[in-house]
């Protein structure tokens, strides 16, 4: 969609500039048959420009480009209706840059709303003096997760507070989907008081994109999904299976912020010399998930029972998170690309295949 719209706005704008050419006589214009005066032909020009610098915020990523977008296609239709023998035609590309200044205002709009939300979220995570782990943190962990937190490197770094991170991925909404969807997204997490914010872009098919929200805050998960950022498809709260999803996902996401497995939530048991349960409660909500290691406490994967779905009928299923690369951030290392998967009666589905490419500790 973003490429249609700019190659609309490119030979709109040029366009325009045909207005400024015929008024001032600087070349033949045959395609316009009617005078433009010298004002207007200042007006056209204007235009254009308006159209041209519409481009740049687009291509700056401003999801406010929709303001300035409202003047030029004002401005345009109204030079339209006073040249309308000639210009009535510019009317389609100025309804089909109406049609995305309405997606493009619900875009700016949600992303109003998240950003209330991961100010509330990163508000909870001001600590004033910095907690550096130590050896003797993690004395009574079971021996793998000792192994595991040492081999991250987190020993003598920072106490993770929060978290920031961006992914890009593919997306199977169901089991028999033959192709995937492209996704990018971005997570604020934080570990004292556990909460996350997931929000992603994802593109369906040509020109129709799906937004979406999964929060988790003060134990009560919430999940928004909107279509073109305009239609809402999903919008959940107030649900048990919900929180408790929610919750499993932030205990199951626990390498990507280490240090917390030894928050005061988070309870583990040993299974053997390469698994650990860990089992999190936290503002009545309670989750558990199994945690498996290699040899060299490198982290394999980790599973859980969560809710697929937030219905009546909605029953538990085993979630799984596999890691496909581990890198080294600022020291520390943890999982950058991951297979998640629910494991249906059918048999396994892998529905998200995500890599993560950006993450900033203690923002």
């Amino acid at each position: 969609m973003r490429v249609f719209l700019i190659v609309v706005i490119v030979i709109h704008g040029l366009i325009h500039f045909m207005g400024f050419i015929k008024a001032f006589h600087i070349a033949e214009m045959d395609q316009l048959t009617q005078n433009i005066s010298k004002p207007l032909g200042i007006l056209w020009l204007f235009s254009g420009l308006l159209f041209f610098a519409l481009l740049f915020f687009i291509s700056a990523n401003k999801d406010w480009w929709w303001m300035p977008a409202i003047v030029a296609i004002g401005t345009s239709q109204f030079l339209i209706f006073l040249t309308w023998q000639d210009a009535k035609f510019g009317t389609i590309p100025n309804l089909l840059i109406f049609i995305a200044i309405i997606l493009g205002f619900a875009l700016w709009n949600f992303n109003i709303q998240t950003n209330k939300e991961i100010h509330a979220i990163l508000s909870q995570s001001k600590e004033t003096e910095k907690t550096v782990v130590s050896e003797q943190m993690l004395a009574a962990l079971p021996s793998p997760v000792q192994k595991w937190l040492t081999h991250t490197g987190i020993v003598g770094k920072e106490k993770i507070r929060n978290v920031y991170l961006k992914q890009t991925g593919l997306i199977k909404l169901k089991p028999d989907q033959k192709n995937w969807s492209k996704a990018e997204a971005e997570q604020y997490i934080t570990t004292d008081k556990p909460a996350f914010l997931w929000k992603v872009n994802m593109s369906i098919m040509p020109l129709v994109n799906v937004t979406g929200r999964d929060l988790f805050m003060n134990g009560e998960g919430q999940m928004k999904v909107n279509l073109a950022s305009l239609i809402p498809v999903v919008n959940v709260a107030n649900n048990e299976k919900i929180d408790q999803s929610s919750l499993q996902r932030f205990l199951l996401e626990l390498p990507l912020y280490p240090s917390a497995a030894m928050s005061p939530y988070v309870t583990w048991e040993s299974i053997d010399d390469h698994s650990a349960a860990a089992t999190m409660t936290y503002q009545g909500v309670t989750g558990s998930a199994t945690f498996f290691f290699d040899d060299h406490g490198d982290f394999l994967k980790s599973s859980a029972l969560r809710y697929k779905d937030s219905d009546e009928s909605a029953q538990l299923i085993e979630c799984i998170g596999e890691v496909k690369r581990n890198s080294i951030v600022n020291g520390i290392k943890i999982p950058t690309q991951i297979d998640v998967s629910w494991m249906l009666e059918a048999g396994k589905f892998t529905w998200y295949k995500l890599e993560i490419y950006d993450v900033v500790f203690n923002k």
